[in-house]
């Protein structure tokens, strides 16, 4: 069952998609306060966001532009405004779609279908390029200058995950989160002999740097600006 995620500050608003998603086969999460919105939706990790523009103490167009540094989570814009230049503004800072209210319920799902569908599409292309080196999802392997080493399960699904995360302190409960709800039952232990194989692995293919263990904290995915 895929996951949407509804940011929205009216409360009657939210809880109308909340139950009307739920009816049509999605599982529909909230979110009712507004103060750490981003670190909320990476740690959420939705297959959508639904992202309305007028939140308290910021704006969705931020909110878009700075998940999008670090996230391709597919987002449909969601507001009261009805100007082109709103739209044209959130197209161009990576939204997949907008939606005006007040708008029709079906269209709104129809939409969510359709981006879904492409993000979908998409996956199975099966690879990510990450300008430093190549990630193909159906081989399970990483690649960098023609060299390309297996990957198990787990150390795929880590990889792919901080590499989404990039530049950004990911910490081990973010991980094994993500790990269980992708159905890989993983303990503590379990992860850190998985972390250090991934690094081994790196290591093999020049990325020795790459992984960084923060004391503490987690993990980050170092990018090729950060190795200057």
């Amino acid at each position: 069952m895929q996951k949407i995620l509804i940011v929205e500050d009216d409360e009657k608003l939210r809880n109308e998609m909340e139950i009307f998603l739920n009816n049509n086969g999605y599982k529909a999460c909230v979110l009712e306060k507004f103060d750490n919105t981003i670190d909320d939706i990476l740690k959420i990790n939705p297959d959508l966001v639904l992202l309305d523009i007028t939140l308290p103490k910021t704006d969705g167009e931020y909110i878009l532009r700075e998940v999008r540094k670090i996230s391709n989570v597919p987002i449909i814009m969601v507001t009261s405004r009805d100007n082109e230049i709103d739209e044209l503004l959130s197209i161009n800072y990576g939204a997949d779609n907008y939606i005006t209210k007040p708008f029709n319920i079906q269209l709104l799902l129809a939409k969510i279908g359709a981006i879904l569908r492409r993000s979908k599409q998409k996956y199975t292309q099966d690879k990510i390029d990450a300008k430093d080196f190549i990630i193909n999802l159906s081989k399970s392997t990483i690649s960098k200058d023609g060299k390309e080493i297996e990957l198990t399960k787990n150390e795929l699904k880590i990889l792919k995950y901080l590499t989404e995360r990039r530049n950004k302190i990911v910490s081990r409960e973010e991980i094994m989160d993500y790990l269980w709800e992708s159905d890989s039952f993983i303990d503590d232990n379990t992860l850190t002999v998985n972390i250090t194989r991934l690094r081994n692995k790196l290591e093999e293919i020049n990325l020795k740097e790459l992984l960084e263990t923060k004391r503490g904290q987690g993990y980050i995915l170092m990018g090729e600006e950060d190795e200057v």
